[in-house]
C-alpha cells in the first residue's frame, strides 16, 4: 500500500499534471499541424511544381511481385513529416519568445514598496528634515 500511496503523491504532483496536459495538447495540435501540411500546405505546393502529390513520391527498390508487395523509400512522405516538424518548431518557437518576453516585463516592473518599507523611508524623511 505504501507504493500506491507513494505513486499517488508523485502523480499528483503539479508538474507531472501540467505535463500531461501538455502532451494532451500536444498530441492534439500535431494533428492540427498535420492536416494543415497534408490539406493545405502541400496540395497548392504540388500544383506549383508540376501537380505531384508528395505523399506517392517514392523511389521503389524492388516492385511488387504477385502478392508479395513493393519495396521503396517514401521519401515523399519525408518531406510532408520534416514540414510539419518546421511549423512545430515555428510555433513553439513563437510560444516560448512570447512567454519570455512577458516574463521580462515582469522582471522589470519594480515591486511595490511593504508597509514596512515605507514606514522606515517616512521616519528616514522625518529624521533628515530634524537635522
Amino acid at each position: 500500500m505504501a507504493i500506491v500511496k507513494e505513486f499517488k503523491e508523485f502523480a499528483m504532483r503539479g508538474n507531472v499534471v501540467d505535463l500531461a496536459v501538455g502532451v494532451i495538447i500536444g498530441a492534439a495540435f500535431g494533428k492540427i499541424v498535420a492536416s494543415l501540411v497534408t490539406d493545405i500546405i502541400m496540395p497548392p505546393l504540388g500544383f506549383v511544381v508540376g501537380r505531384i502529390d508528395f505523399k506517392d513520391l517514392k523511389y521503389i527498390i524492388k516492385p511488387a511481385i504477385g502478392k508479395t508487395p513493393e519495396t521503396a523509400i517514401n521519401y515523399g512522405l519525408f518531406i510532408n513529416n520534416v514540414i510539419d516538424f518546421l511549423i512545430v518548431a515555428f510555433c513553439i518557437f513563437l510560444m516560448v519568445k512570447g512567454i519570455n518576453s512577458l516574463k521580462k516585463q515582469e522582471k522589470a516592473a519594480p515591486a511595490a514598496p511593504t508597509k514596512e518599507e515605507v514606514l522606515l523611508t517616512d521616519i528616514r524623511d522625518i529624521l533628515a528634515k530634524q537635522k
